[in-house]
């Protein structure tokens, strides 16, 4: 990867010319996607209008086929799509109509306006829902689409008329399991059920899996410089991996993952792939939410937000969705250890991390701010990332919150083989800082946590940690 250092600067210019066009593409797309909904959305109303003037008694349903397949046969597409398309096209436009105009802006892409619109599709009341727009589409402009997932749905939360606890509770009544027929002898096996168990389940798989390949390098350097037997020696087990076969093991992840469910599912545990001393079994499934303390111990779970009646915010699975009260309580009193995320009550910033039970206070202080890579459009869990230096600290770069943050392996990668360079925002006067204990000594540090990120042809990008989940007080007066 030494080869990126190399550019001369005319290459460095025509990137940067690239960067400017693919970026200009990129709004004119918007916006041309933004006329396309417009003009279905018209056209949907036309249908309608044609049925309502001549008194149809399918309400317009024929109207709209009828419309649909003009269109579809001039673009060469099936009308059942256009007819989906008509549909989307009239909700986003009628429903969030100032998503639609940042879109025909070319402000955000057709990806962002369809996570707004999906997160805010249950918002009835039309103030609530243009205060939501409004706000999910400023933070559209900074953020990647799938970075604005979690975003969007933390704002629906606050203008949901019913809790999500209550919502939760219907939900659930929904919950199922389906078989898909596929080709080449394959078939999709699908769950709906409640996200806690859902992230659980696969967590668990997922760790199972990563057991199971670090087991099978083990055995490799094991049996490296050795032929393998070609017969099963009369003692082997066959109802357990081999050296041989785990020599011989190469399955991705998700392969095993799929392999790990349905031995699982088919005996009860995975005793089709467990090593001798039954590590797989060991396993647990992990999930991790937070939960504001007033959510915990208000006695009343209904408010407005769907948190409680006290106004705090709703339990947030992390990186994912708002969870019901009864399953954060649930899982709060069975949880082994807590960790506390201090914020302020004002600006919400997160202040300080500490745990009941001993453990590293400044590694649990990082996941919290961070909560997942800080790479410009990555959302990859801090769980799974790497707390790296922005300035090495084999150059003299500190340990200590102001000099580390998470990047997941790959943009950890290409901040150090690459030109793109990053650098911690320096705090400003009014910062809010903290006092943390930490490397042998006590370290006052601000919080910002604002990344500086230039790339290779010197554009600028800015990270800011996820707002916490938590309580903010405001000035009535």
């Amino acid at each position: 990867m030494t080869e990126l250092l190399d550019a001369t600067d005319s290459q460095t210019a025509m990137i940067a010319d690239l960067v400017g066009s693919v970026r200009a593409v990129e709004e004119t797309i918007a916006r041309l996607s933004a006329v396309r909904d417009g003009m279905l959305a018209v056209a949907a109303r036309v249908a309608v209008d044609i049925a309502r003037q001549a008194a149809h008694p399918d309400h317009g349903d024929m109207a709209l086929r009828a419309v649909a397949a003009e269109i579809g046969a001039a673009v060469r597409a099936s009308d059942r799509t256009i007819e989906r398309r008509m549909d989307e096209a009239s909700w986003a436009v009628e429903r969030f109509a100032e998503v639609w105009a940042a879109q025909g802006a070319g402000r955000i892409s057709a990806a962002h306006a369809r996570v707004i619109v999906d997160a805010g599709a249950h918002l009835d009341n039309p103030a609530d829902r243009a205060r939501y727009a409004a706000r999910a589409v400023e933070a559209a402009v900074v953020e990647s689409p799938n970075r604005l997932r979690r975003v969007a749905r933390r704002i629906a939360e606050q203008y949901q008329a019913r809790t999500v606890t209550e919502r939760h509770r219907d939900a659930r009544e929904l919950r199922r399991v389906w078989v898909k027929d596929l080709d080449d002898g394959m078939a999709e096996l699908g769950m709906l059920g409640p996200a806690v168990l859902v992230h659980g389940i696969h967590d668990r798989l997922t760790r199972m899996a990563r057991t199971i390949t670090v087991e099978n390098g083990r055995a490799r350097k094991a049996a490296k410089g050795t032929a393998p037997d070609s017969h099963f020696p009369a003692d082997t087990d066959l109802g357990s991996p081999t050296d041989s076969d785990r020599d011989s093991d190469t399955r991705t992840t998700d392969q095993l993952r799929a392999d790990l469910l349905a031995d699982i599912a088919l005996t009860g545990a995975p005793t089709g792939h467990d090593t001798e001393a039954g590590l797989l079994g060991e396993i647990r499934a992990r999930v991790e939410i937070t939960v504001p303390v007033f959510t915990l111990m208000d006695d009343d779970p209904g408010g407005h937000n769907g948190g409680s009646a006290s106004g705090a915010p709703p339990a947030e699975l992390d990186g994912h969705s708002p969870i019901d009260t009864r399953t954060a309580r649930l899982l709060a009193g069975d949880a082994t250890g807590w960790e506390r995320v201090l914020t302020h009550p004002i600006t919400g910033a997160l202040l300080a991390v500490d745990r009941y039970r001993p453990s590293d206070q400044l590694t649990r202080h990082l996941r919290a701010r961070d909560q997942r890579c800080r790479f410009p459009g990555c959302n990859i869990a801090a769980r799974r990332c790497d707390i790296d230096h922005t300035h090495a600290a084999s150059d003299g770069g500190e340990t200590c919150a102001t000099n580390l943050a998470h990047l997941c392996r790959r943009h950890h990668m290409l901040k150090h083989h690459s030109l793109w360079r990053v650098q911690h925002r320096r705090p400003r006067e009014d910062d809010v800082g903290l006092h943390l204990e930490g490397g042998g000594a006590d370290q006052s540090i601000r919080t910002t946590g604002d990344l500086v990120w230039t790339s290779p042809t010197g554009t600028i990008y800015i990270d800011r940690p996820p707002e916490q989940n938590t309580v903010r007080f405001t000035d009535s007066r």
